[in-house]
C-alpha cells in the first residue's frame, strides 16, 4: 500500500479526530423495510439532522424535503438556479458536522453554466451561498456526491463531464475527488497539491464516498463498458481513468479493491456500517454488501435486495443505526412502480 507521506499524516490526523459513528454498528434488517417517503422523483442526496430526521434532495425538482418516519414529507426549500438535464440537477446533500452551532446544509447542483456547491442555513433556507463554482457540467458524468469526512473537511466526487482528458489533468477539478474547507477554501494541510482542492485524480464518475472507523476514505465509481470500481482513496492517488478501467499492471495508477461488471452494479451511493461497505447499484438494481478487512482491502461482495426495489441511488446510515436507501426508478432509465420513487428505512437487527 504505497501511501504518500501526506496520506500517512492525514490518516494520523483522522485517527486523532476520534471514532467514526459507524464503529460497532448492528446489521440492518433488510427483510423488513419501512417506507419513509413515496411518490418522489429521483431522490439523490440524503443527510441526517441531529434530531434523527433526514433531508433529501430531489434531482429534477430541486426541492429539499425533510423526512420523519411515519410522517408526510415537508418541503424545506427549492434550491435556486438548478438546471436539470439528463444526469444533472440537484445532486448531493450534506449536513454540517457542526450543525448544532451553524445550522448549515450543503448541496451540490448543476446550474445553467456549471456544477457548484452551495450552503444554506436551515432556519433561513432561501439565503443560499455558493462556496464553489466553475466545475464543468454535462448531461452525463457530473459526479455530485458530497460528504464531510471525520477531519471536518468537505469532500466532493466530481465527474469528468464526458471529457475523459479532464481526469488526468491536474489543473482540472473534473474527474477528481476534491477536499475543501467548509467555506470552499483550500485546507491548510492534507491536500497533495499546493493551492489546489484536488485530493485524488483519474476518476470517471465517482458518486459514493464513505469512511471507515480508521478514517480511510473509500469511493464507488462508474466504469464505462466493463468495470465499475470501489477504490481506497489516498491523497494524491491516481486511479487511472481514462488510461485504465478496472485493474491494471501500470504502476502509475492505484488499483481498485473491488470491481464489478457494469451490469451488476453502476454504483452510486456508498456507506460504511461497522466493517461492511454498502454500495447502492443503479443498473444492477441491488445493494452490494462488501466486507472490509480492516487494512484497506475488501473481501467478496454479497448481492442484497436484488431486483426488489429497482434502481438504488443512495445509502446512508441514520443516527439510530438504521440504513436508509433511496430508489431511482424515475430517472429516465428505470421502470417505476406506482409508489416510486421511495425512501426506505431498514432498522437495525435487534
Amino acid at each position: 500500500m504505497h501511501r504518500t507521506i501526506i496520506g500517512v499524516t492525514l490518516t494520523a490526523a483522522l485517527l486523532a479526530a476520534g471514532p467514526h459513528p459507524a464503529a460497532g454498528a448492528a446489521e440492518p434488517d433488510l427483510a423488513n423495510p419501512q417506507v419513509v417517503a413515496s411518490g418522489l422523483t429521483v431522490p439523490w442526496g440524503l443527510g441526517f439532522l441531529p434530531d434523527g430526521s433526514a433531508l433529501v434532495a430531489e434531482r429534477n425538482s430541486a426541492r429539499v424535503l425533510r423526512l420523519v418516519p411515519g410522517s408526510a414529507p415537508v418541503m424545506v426549500t427549492t434550491i435556486a438556479g438548478v438546471s436539470p438535464t439528463g444526469e444533472a440537477g440537484l445532486l448531493g446533500l450534506a449536513v454540517s458536522p457542526t450543525f448544532d452551532q451553524d445550522n448549515l446544509v450543503y448541496v451540490y447542483f448543476t446550474s445553467a453554466s456549471d456544477n457548484r456547491i452551495a450552503r444554506f442555513r436551515l432556519d433561513t433556507p432561501a439565503s443560499q451561498q455558493v462556496i464553489l463554482s466553475g466545475l464543468a457540467k454535462a448531461s452525463i458524468h457530473d459526479g455530485g456526491r458530497i460528504a464531510f469526512g471525520p477531519d471536518g473537511m468537505l469532500y466532493a466526487g466530481v465527474g469528468d463531464a464526458g471529457v475523459t482528458a479532464n481526469a488526468q489533468n491536474q489543473q482540472s477539478r473534473n474527474g477528481k475527488i476534491l477536499r475543501m474547507r467548509p467555506d470552499g477554501g483550500v485546507p491548510a494541510s492534507g491536500n497533495p497539491f499546493p493551492g489546489s482542492l484536488v485530493y485524488s485524480l483519474g476518476h470517471r464518475n465517482p458518486q459514493g464516498l464513505a469512511w471507515d472507523a480508521q478514517g480511510r476514505l473509500y469511493a464507488a465509481e462508474f466504469g464505462q463498458n466493463t468495470w465499475d470500481e470501489v477504490n481506497l482513496i489516498v491523497a494524491g492517488g491516481n486511479y487511472g481513468w481514462p488510461t485504465v478501467e478496472g485493474t491494471s499492471t501500470d504502476t502509475r495508477f492505484r488499483n481498485p479493491i473491488v470491481v464489478w461488471t457494469t451490469a451488476e452494479a453502476s454504483p452510486s451511493g456508498a456507506e460504511i456500517d461497522g466493517s461492511t461497505l454498502y454500495v447502492a447499484a443503479l443498473r444492477g438494481q441491488r445493494l452490494w454488501s462488501v466486507p472490509l478487512d480492516g487494512a484497506g482491502g475488501a473481501g467478496t461482495p454479497v448481492s442484497r435486495l436484488q431486483g426488489r426495489y429497482g434502481r438504488l441511488r443512495t445509502v446512508e446510515r441514520a443516527p439510530d443505526g438504521a440504513l436508509w436507501v433511496t430508489t431511482s426508478n424515475r430517472d429516465g432509465r428505470g421502470t417505476p412502480a406506482a409508489t416510486d420513487d421511495r425512501v426506505l428505512r431498514f432498522p437495525p437487527l435487534t
